[in-house]
């Protein structure tokens, strides 16, 4: 049941994002609103790069029908819990323009071969999704905000770390300066599933985002993502799960990705970043690479 279930889901999103871009042809990616006419001090360099790290919790502020294809390679550290190992993940973001303020963000889904001192197994990921209203819009300023809420459905396979439901509330800001654009999203989940065999708390998330607009076709990024558990309900294990999954507890967690985005077309972006901790302790983190590819209608 459970890849039927995802299978239909990823039917409906798909044919909502058909529909979506059959309505608004002309619209194009930053560059137009919703209804395709060029905001007046819309200029190409001002094109913001969608997060390319922590894609289950980093939303940038701008309303787009697109679709996100994305594999991670995420490597454990040694020793705790998980002792070492690997993950791949395969996954598959839809984002539909309802309004020129209202997005429907379908956030996470996916499969995931884990490799791990913890599991040695593959399965389907939880699904989650939820609304975005991007309430400021000012193309001059380069000023944009947003807020959301979204849930995550606890339909994944536990053998894979999934399987936990959560509440999502978020809100996000981007600035640009002319090529260089900025951007940051926070982040609060609580979680729904009760009792869990390795814990189940209620966490922050925050995320940095800076790139730089060096021509048409290309432009570098970087990222800051952070993790803190501020209710440790049922702490089993004493490090945090970060994006990976919902656990117990442990210490905050803050990783850097150094990355970079390959546009060769309007409608099309090719991304990659390598991620790494920058503070020490036994959580889910060695490093990770992010590879996707953006497709916008």
């Amino acid at each position: 049941m459970k890849p039927l279930r995802s299978g239909l889901a990823a039917m409906v999103l798909a044919g909502l994002a058909s529909q979506a871009g059959a309505q608004h042809a002309d619209f194009v990616l930053f560059g137009k609103d919703f209804k395709g006419s060029t905001p007046a001090a819309y200029q190409p360099q001002h094109r913001f790069v969608h997060p390319m790290t922590s894609p289950y919790f980093h939303e940038d502020s701008f309303v787009t029908t697109d679709i996100r294809a994305y594999f991670l390679y995420h490597d454990f550290p040694t020793g705790g819990v998980i002792n070492g190992g690997t993950a791949k993940v395969y996954a598959a973001q839809v984002r539909v323009a309802l309004t020129d303020t209202l997005q429907l963000v379908a956030y996470k889904d996916g499969y995931t071969d884990l490799d791990a001192g913890l599991s040695n197994d593959s399965g389907y990921n939880d699904i989650a999704a939820g609304l975005k209203w991007n309430f400021l819009q000012n193309w001059e300023q380069q000023l944009h905000a947003a807020v959301g809420a979204g849930y995550e459905f606890p339909v994944g396979d536990p053998s894979v770390l999934h399987n936990n439901g959560e509440v999502r509330f978020w809100g996000s800001v981007n600035k640009g300066f002319d090529r260089l654009h900025l951007g940051l999203t926070g982040n609060v989940f609580f979680g729904t599933s009760g009792d869990e065999p390795l814990g189940n708390s209620d966490y922050l998330s925050w995320h940095a985002h800076v790139d730089y607009y060096v021509c048409d076709w290309f432009s570098p990024t970087v990222e800051l993502n952070g993790y803190h558990t501020f209710n440790p309900n049922d702490e089993v294990v004493g490090f945090s799960g970060i994006d990976v999954t919902n656990l117990g507890g442990g210490d905050d967690v803050v990783t850097m990705a150094v990355g970079a985005e390959i546009r060769p077309t309007q409608r099309a972006a090719i991304r990659a970043a390598y991620e790494f901790p920058l503070t020490d302790g036994d959580d889910l983190y060695g490093y990770r690479i992010t590879a996707s590819l953006v497709l916008s209608f």
